[in-house]
């Protein structure tokens, strides 16, 4: 068996930062308090899952493969697991959950590790023979006997194309994930959210360009050539979100530490900021407001005379306390307020639909879930400047 010796370039210095810093990523989501979030879970699986793809590519790119040749295809059943994983993070970090019957999409990736162990259990003539047909087919082949057939399924020769589908199906899958949450919050893919829904959406165009890019590359080199290129473009995945990891850690904000410039002879009293020390992550709170634009495009809740703050939370598996933040926070408004504003939205259509001018506006009160007239006029008037009668008049004027 010729060995040849090890080939390093910038691409191989590219492929050794994209394994050093995906393994890094796969262990800071998986551990801490990250770990206990299911995207975060999803995220650092899928890191770890392409960092070993790529160190074989690696491996393999720099000659290095001819020294660990028991290493051999040793990741090729990860090309199975990156889809389904990026797709779990995706609709993970938009419902907080993973999908309905998600075990299924495990099921290429299962049958393809049982599929290895054939070939791991092969001896080193056949480890090389496989090495070099991919990486150096000028190299001459060498005989060996097989100790086991190595490819029950008979799937192998087209291993490329089945991970080209892969990506595809699932990079796919992802986008829509992402379009549906932007349909849900009434808006276009390019039209601004949330920052975490936009970083979502540029993650996941990233992605859906891997497969494009498999397409353009493979034919254009013999065997696995060209997967340096392929492996480089996984670099940038993962470089692009530590960029976001880093993007959204408090860490790195300028504010001085209070430590650093409280004069120790002075107490020093800091205003707190409301909900300052709450736990509500990011994460939670994208799946949040996804799951209460989708409950008010399908029930109108607020219709309900007896909607209170923790009924409301029941219903999107959050805490009242979480929801009164998300609330302020992220939309500016107090529950209340958020109550008012669609009753007298939907009151407002009410007074101007033909179909229900007949009704009273003491009627119209009580179908947008006013019990008091009053309270129901108090509110019209402070939201739109004008008395419900007023408002009706307008529309007649």
């Amino acid at each position: 068996m010729k060995i040849l010796p090890p080939q390093l370039d910038v691409f191989a210095l590219i492929m050794l930062l994209g394994v050093a810093q995906g393994i890094f990523l796969g262990i800071f989501f998986l551990t801490g308090e990250r770990g206990r979030t299911v995207a975060n879970r999803c995220l650092g699986w899928f890191m770890l899952a392409i960092s070993a793809v790529t160190a074989e590519i690696f491996l393999g790119y720099t000659n290095y493969m001819f020294r660990v040749l028991w290493l051999v295809d040793f990741s090729e059943q990860f090309n199975f697991l990156v889809g389904p994983l990026f797709y779990f993070f995706v609709y993970a970090r938009l419902y907080d959950q993973l999908p309905k019957r998600w075990v299924w999409h495990l099921v290429p990736f299962s049958l393809w590790c049982l599929n290895a162990i054939t070939w791991f259990y092969q001896p080193v003539e056949f480890k090389y023979n496989a090495y070099i047909s991919a990486y150096h087919p000028e190299l001459s082949f060498v005989r060996f006997n097989e100790y086991i057939p190595h490819d029950f399924t008979e799937l192998r020769d087209y291993v490329s194309e089945l991970t080209l589908l892969s990506c595809f199906i699932y990079s796919m899958l992802s986008m829509v994930a992402v379009w549906q949450a932007y349909r849900q919050a009434g808006r276009t893919l390019g039209q601004f959210v949330s920052v975490q829904l936009t970083q979502l959406r540029n993650l996941a165009i990233l992605n859906l360009t891997f497969p494009l890019l498999i397409v353009v590359v493979k034919p254009q080199f013999e065997e696995d050539l060209g997967d340096y290129i392929l492996a480089c473009y996984v670099t940038v995945l993962i470089y692009t979100t530590c960029f976001l990891v880093m993007r959204g850690s408090d860490f790195f904000r300028t504010a001085p530490m209070p430590a650093l410039v409280a004069d120790e002879s002075t107490p020093t009293v800091e205003p707190k900021r409301k909900y300052e020390k709450s736990a509500l992550s990011e994460e939670l709170e994208e799946a949040v407001l996804i799951r209460l634009a989708r409950l008010l495009d399908t029930e109108k809740p607020y219709l309900q005379a007896d909607l209170s703050l923790p009924k409301l939370a029941e219903r999107l598996q959050t805490s009242p306390h979480h929801l009164s933040q998300l609330l302020n926070d992220r939309l500016g408004q107090s529950f209340f307020d958020w109550l008012a504003a669609h009753r007298i939205a939907e009151a407002q259509q009410l007074l101007n639909n033909s179909a229900t001018a007949h009704l009273k506006i003491d009627e119209i009160a009580e179908r947008v879930g006013y019990n008091s007239p009053s309270a129901f006029h108090t509110a019209f008037k402070r939201i739109t400047g004008q008395t419900p009668a007023q408002f009706r008049a307008s529309l007649s004027a």
